[in-house]
């Protein structure tokens, strides 16, 4: 009898694997901090892919200690979207460094392009807005900059994907090349209606077609890995957001929930039917199980728990609980931070800004400076949450919330005050979970969606009024609206 799932969560900053057994309980855990991200100019963002592989397998290896192969129902996986990754088709071996997220090497042409008729054509066939932050335009820099890469593709023996797809490929020893459909629809090249490559995309980025893998559902078994022992299949492939959504709970229409980690991403369900937000929010693929396809709107915010590692680095605090402390010791302050370290995400898309502090004068006290941080992340994500109520009626009584930050009951406290909605925690292992839901969807291990069931962990509640948050939202909105219009 089969006992247990198996999930690789690889995120931006560590790798990690997790053994659940079938009722969804964590039994083992495995994780490795990546090295430095690799800063090669201003603005540019890469990563070892190599790296990234060998510590998959070294997580892998780890996690299974004791545990036979046999026992396992399969291996899911979910990961930072939008990062992409070039290999030999023969060797599976990393061409160069992968090209993160977080990277903006191509902003200045993206710029170029939302002028023209290809932006809205992109934003109608694959739900995106034309930004440097999703797969195309890196695929475009590296089949067009990189020797090794155009060599590759010459010779008929060049891969390019998402890294879900480039740990798939290795896994199971150069043979599955495919792409699951949430992480396929952040690539700006995907038809989230069709669910298939567009070829009018294809042609205008100048992309192959064969260099890139085949989507496949969610919930798909698409191969095995013997690298571990007797084979165990694969399946449960998700992005890292869409498996937050499902491992949160939202499983409905009008259903929200939000990741507070090095970015913060808001999703909410909007059901089997694909719109187009009207306030710069994405409409991508939440996922597609049991050959039904759901769809989710998007706010993605850039920097959330970067801003707090960017105090500490900067000397304001050692760590996030002074800093939490050093900000709750400031009653009033008109100290604003801008927090825009790599641009400004949902719903101003601004790639051209910079990370600023408002009203900041020699007299400014680090306490102030602490309370300006920890604010920018609630106010970044109030921005997102107003955007995402303009658009769709929301039916939920609560957000889900998920990720590091999270466990920070000031950050957790302001935000529900400011968003007016119970902020529940159903889950500690959401992204992990919602791969784990996958892969026992595809594996049998669950029969459906309706056998899922989560319990609340903790709740935080709105402690004031509409009317008392008023003055200090009306405050970040004139401080923002200001330092847009500055903008070039």
């Amino acid at each position: 009898m089969k006992r247990y799932i198996l999930t690789i969560d690889e995120g931006t900053t560590s790798l990690r694997a997790v053994l659940f057994d079938v009722k969804k309980q964590k039994i083992k855990r495995f994780e490795r901090a990546f090295t430095k991200l690799i800063e090669p100019k201003p603005t540019w963002v890469e990563q070892d892919a190599n790296d990234i592989w060998n510590k998959t397998i070294a997580c892998l290896k780890k996690v299974m200690v004791g545990i036979k192969t046999e026992d396992v129902y399969g291996l899911g996986i979910t990961n930072q979207r939008e990062t992409v990754v070039a290999w030999d088709k023969k060797t599976g071996k990393a061409l160069t460094n992968a090209i993160i997220w977080k990277c903006r090497r191509t902003a200045k042409y993206c710029q170029t392009l939302k002028t023209q008729k290809i932006a809205k054509t992109i934003q109608n066939k694959t739900g995106l807005l034309v930004n440097s932050y999703f797969s195309a335009t890196k695929i475009k820099w590296m089949l067009e900059n990189v020797p090794a890469v155009k060599k590759a593709l010459k010779e008929n023996r060049l891969c390019i994907g998402t890294i879900e797809s480039y740990l798939v490929y290795r896994l199971t020893n150069c043979t599955v090349f495919v792409t699951d459909v949430t992480n396929a629809s952040r690539t700006m090249l995907f038809n989230i209606k069709t669910l298939k490559w567009d070829e009018q995309l294809l042609k205008f980025f100048k992309v192959p077609k064969n260099i890139l893998p085949r989507p496949v559902d969610n919930d798909k078994i698409v191969g095995f890995t013997s690298l571990l022992g007797s084979p165990i299949k694969i399946a449960g492939l998700i992005g890292d957001q869409q498996s937050s959504l499902l491992g949160q709970g939202c499983f409905h229409k009008g259903d929200i929930k939000n990741t507070y980690g090095t970015g913060c991403f808001m999703l909410a369900n909007i059901g089997v039917k694909p719109i187009i937000s009207k306030h710069n929010l994405l409409v991508t693929v939440a996922n597609r199980l049991q050959k039904r396809t759901s769809y989710a709107l998007e706010g993605s915010v850039f920097n959330g728990g970067s801003i707090i590692n960017e105090m500490i680095k900067q000397g304001i605090a050692p760590d996030h609980r002074r800093l939490t402390r050093l900000a709750m010791k400031c009653r009033t302050s008109n100290v604003y931070l801008i927090p825009a370290f790599n641009g400004l995400g949902a719903p101003y898309w601004r790639m051209n800004a910079q990370a600023k502090f408002v009203n900041w004068n020699k007299d400014t006290k680090a306490k102030e400076i602490a309370k300006a941080a920890w604010e920018a992340i609630a106010f970044r994500n109030y921005d997102v949450y107003e955007a995402l109520t303009q658009d769709i009626k929301l039916s939920t009584s609560r957000m889900c919330v998920d990720g590091g930050l999270s466990k920070n009951k000031y950050l957790m406290r302001l935000q529900s005050n400011l968003i007016q909605l119970p902020i529940s925690i159903i889950n500690l292992e959401s992204t992990c979970m919602g791969s784990i839901i996958c892969t026992g969807l595809a594996t049998k291990a669950f029969k459906s969606l309706d056998d899922i069931k989560f319990k609340l962990v903790k709740t935080y509640y709105p402690k004031r009024t509409k009317n008392q948050m008023e003055e200090k939202i009306d405050g970040w909105k004139k401080t923002i609206n200001q330092y847009l219009k500055g903008l070039k």
